[in-house]
């Protein structure tokens, strides 16, 4: 697995949980320090991230921090 299909793997588990929730790119921006529209590139995998965003993530998902890591690796 190279990093293009690393993010796109994280961004897809990102969008599993909103979608669970019910939110959207703006809600879940609301309950996190992470723009709408960076929400959206985070979920096709299009930008790299820093430990603080994967925390605020998770914390607007009501998640433990690994829950998003939990993707098969090739």
């Amino acid at each position: 697995m190279d990093k293009a299909e690393f993010r796109i793997a994280f961004g897809k588990r990102v969008e599993k949980f909103r979608k669970e929730l019910g939110l959207s790119y703006r809600e879940l921006a609301q309950k996190c320090d992470v723009d709408h529209s960076n929400i959206s590139k985070i979920e096709k995998g299009e930008v790299d991230l820093r430990i603080s965003t994967i925390q605020e993530l998770s914390k607007g998902l009501n998640i433990h921090p690994k829950d998003l890591f939990n993707f098969k690796i090739d």
